[in-house]
């Protein structure tokens, strides 16, 4: 198989789980296409070095979760808005309430503890995973995390967890 047809067939076989958590990170399913678009298109110009990655999937999600974050930083988005940020797909399985106001949530979660939410619960990532992602410490990935579900449980209107004091761990 030629390098083309590798790609081709890696792209094809991964398409809609990068669009999902694409998706998760902008919470719109066009800007969600815009980004794997980019993310593949930056994928194919490094092929050679990332099929031979330890990992091929996690150096896609690498490549998404910073186009992402570059796109954040450009301001861009802010400025442009060509369609409203509703759901065209349906929700696969459970509460479609709850699904909603997590979706509404974490859009008003800010983007960097957003992309940290994502991979530490939607790619269930480990800690350590997160950070080499987005190209940070631990201790931040753990702050930004921290940061992140306040602003949901303060979004949600949930109360915050109480403190567990030291003989309860």
């Amino acid at each position: 198989m030629d390098r083309d047809e590798e790609y081709t067939a890696y792209v094809r076989g991964r398409l809609s789980w990068l669009r999902k958590i694409a998706y998760s990170l902008c919470q719109d399913w066009h800007r969600a296409d815009d980004l794997v678009q980019t993310a593949i298109t930056r994928l194919y110009v490094k092929w050679r070095q990332a099929r031979a990655a330890d990992d091929l999937d996690a150096y896609v999600r690498v490549v998404l979760v910073r186009v992402f974050l570059a796109e954040q930083r450009k301001g861009w988005f802010s400025r442009v808005r060509l369609t409203p940020a509703t759901s065209p797909e349906p929700i696969e399985q459970g509460d479609r309430d709850t699904a909603m106001d997590l979706r509404r949530a974490l859009a008003a979660v800010p983007p960097r503890q957003r992309a940290t939410l994502v991979l530490r619960f939607h790619c269930d990532l480990s800690v350590e995973q997160t950070a080499h992602a987005l190209g940070c410490s631990t201790g931040t990935v753990k702050s930004q995390t921290a940061r992140g579900l306040a602003t949901l449980r303060a979004v949600l209107g949930e109360p915050e967890p109480r403190l567990a004091r030291a003989e309860e761990c």
